[in-house]
């Protein structure tokens, strides 16, 4: 157990590590548009950080912890089926979606102004 953050990003929170890859549905503060491959991104939303023993809890989030990353690329998940019937009544529904998704990498965790290592 080294270093890392819990962050709140996308309707959900994540544990990540500096150097790890992870998938989230959409980022809210960013725009579809302006996403693209190597685009850098800056989280301010860190709920807690734990380097090596010591534990950093916010109340709501930490004053001063950033996480830093990089989008790698965007794509489309396995498509989602409903499918609705009503019996005797002869309706049948069949919908489907895909969500978008996006892959993005963890460079670097900050805490006020300095990069916390493993």
């Amino acid at each position: 157990m080294g270093t890392y953050a819990i962050i709140e990003t996308g309707g959900q929170q994540l544990r990540v590590e500096p150097g790890r890859f992870y998938n989230i549905r959409h980022f809210a503060s960013l725009i579809s548009n302006e996403l693209e491959q190597n685009t850098k991104i800056l989280i301010y939303r860190v709920s807690m950080i734990r380097r090596n023993s010591d534990i950093e809890i916010g109340h709501p989030w930490l004053k001063g912890a950033v996480v830093k990353g990089r989008i790698l690329h965007l794509y489309l998940e396995e498509k989602v089926t409903i499918y609705k019937m009503i019996s005797k009544k002869k309706m049948r529904r069949k919908l489907g979606h895909r969500q978008k998704s996006t892959r993005f990498v963890v460079d670097s965790i900050f805490l006020n102004g300095e990069e916390i290592y493993e």
